[in-house]
């Protein structure tokens, strides 16, 4: 089982028979995607408590002044 974060390299994948290479995937897909569902409901809920925050408005003018 995979459980490195290290991943494989460029000839490895491409020296492995396809069904291997399908099945690994498949089983990398299975171990990533509920710590990818993790993740993503955690930057959820950080979304909802952080405050909202609204730029300050200018007080000076932009635009150049007419001679």
């Amino acid at each position: 089982m995979f459980h490195g974060n290290g991943g494989y390299d460029w000839h490895t994948i491409y020296n492995m028979p396809i069904w291997l290479r399908k099945f690994t995937f498949n089983k990398l897909k299975e171990h990533y995607s509920p710590k990818k569902d993790d993740v993503v409901d955690e930057s959820i809920k950080n979304m909802k408590l952080a405050p909202k925050i609204t730029p300050p408005t200018p007080t000076y003018s932009t635009r150049a002044s007419k001679k």
